[in-house]
């Protein structure tokens, strides 16, 4: 019978949960999901962006966690 290997490492971090409201940065909003964070508004929109070149049809939004508010990108 084997026995368990305690590691005196620590666990890695989780990922964030994507359907949870970022508490800071910025996030980029698909079709009414939340799909990446960002520190900047400037790289949430350039992100946005470049996506929304490639796939034109989807809605895209930068959405601000301090004010709460939602930006549609045209």
């Amino acid at each position: 019978m084997k026995m368990p290997v305690h590691s005196s490492e620590e666990p890695e971090p989780r990922a964030p949960r994507a359907d949870r409201l970022p508490m800071e940065g910025f996030a980029i909003v698909v079709d009414g999901h939340f799909k990446s964070r960002f520190d900047t508004a400037e790289a949430a929109e350039s992100s946005g962006r470049a996506l929304k070149s490639t796939y034109p049809m989807l809605r895209i939004e930068i959405y601000d966690a301090v004010t709460t508010a939602r930006t549609l990108l045209g």
